[in-house]
């Protein structure tokens, strides 16, 4: 166990910082947290034990890295920022069981440094502060690419964290709470203050975990068409999907083609998307790709 202060405090940040001159890019979406209590529990979260793996995706100034080193076998940390590779190999210098490979999530061939940084069948959790502007692109990559990751604990905006956990006929409820629930069980465990952040953002955080299913919870023909078909089902939220079906599929399907297809699989054309569920957009988008094929 290291006794070292922890870096997630105020203090502790500022003379990180102010040694290095460090400046936060507002185009990198960086906050960093400063309460190691809220990063204990993120750890604790994810479940992350000596066995464990943990990757994790911006890791700043390291706070997060820090309390990860001290609970997980090894930890590989990616970051985008240069400027912050030297200031993670100081703070966190005394753990032996951290990478920091300094590259874009987005571009990083993540199964190969699975392959390369960690034992087969090892444990691995998935960790991270996820700067507010770019979470989605980056856990539906995460998601798309079927890591062999246990879990996925991250602190994201409370809005987004929301709505990717979201139910039926909720406000939060549209085709991202589909494609994240098609993937993982999705669930919020925590609600985060904007107060425990340097700077402080505008708006509160969460963290939400998302457990990866070994198998989608509906058969669907083909994912893209599912996809692209529940997208456009809330298209315009107020509109029926008799509506949004029909901009749709524009210049395909005629009206009548439609209501007779959804008549057929007895969805009412005039419910909106946010009263489906995963079930029953299944039978849509599926219904819909056969009818395609016909046409």
């Amino acid at each position: 166990m290291n006794n070292q202060k922890a870096i997630a405090t105020p203090t502790r940040t500022k003379e990180i910082l102010e040694q290095y001159g460090f400046s936060f890019k507002k185009s990198l979406g960086q906050n960093f947290l400063i309460d190691a209590n809220i990063l204990e529990n993120i750890v604790r979260y994810a479940g992350v034990d000596e066995r464990s793996g943990a990757i994790e995706i911006g890791p700043g100034i390291g706070a997060l890295t820090e309390q990860l080193a001290r609970n997980a076998g090894r930890v590989v940390a990616f970051e985008i920022d240069q400027r912050l590779v030297p200031i993670l190999e100081e703070t966190l210098s005394s753990y032996n069981n951290v990478s920091v490979i300094n590259k874009d999530i987005l571009e990083a061939d993540v199964h190969e440094v699975i392959k390369t940084n960690f034992e087969a069948g090892q444990s691995l959790k998935i960790v991270a502060n996820l700067p507010y502007y770019i979470t989605t692109p980056i856990l539906m990559k995460l998601l798309m690419e079927r890591l062999p990751v246990d879990n996925i604990t991250v602190m994201i905006q409370k809005e987004v964290a929301d709505r990717m956990a979201a139910s039926p006929n909720t406000k939060s409820y549209g085709s991202l709470s589909i494609a994240v629930q098609y993937y993982t069980e999705a669930k919020v465990v925590m609600n985060v203050p904007k107060t425990v952040f340097m700077p402080q953002p505008n708006v509160d955080s969460a963290v939400l975990q998302l457990i990866l299913r070994d198998v989608p919870p509906v058969q669907v023909t083909d994912e893209d068409f599912f996809f692209s078909t529940v997208q456009a089902t809330f298209g315009q939220r107020r509109k029926t999907l008799m509506n949004n079906l029909s901009r749709h599929f524009k210049g395909k399907l005629e009206k009548d083609q439609i209501r007779e297809t959804l008549t057929n699989i007895a969805i009412e054309p005039s419910r909106r998307g946010e009263s489906l569920t995963m079930e029953e957009f299944a039978i849509l988008a599926n219904a819909f790709y056969e009818k395609q094929k016909t046409v």
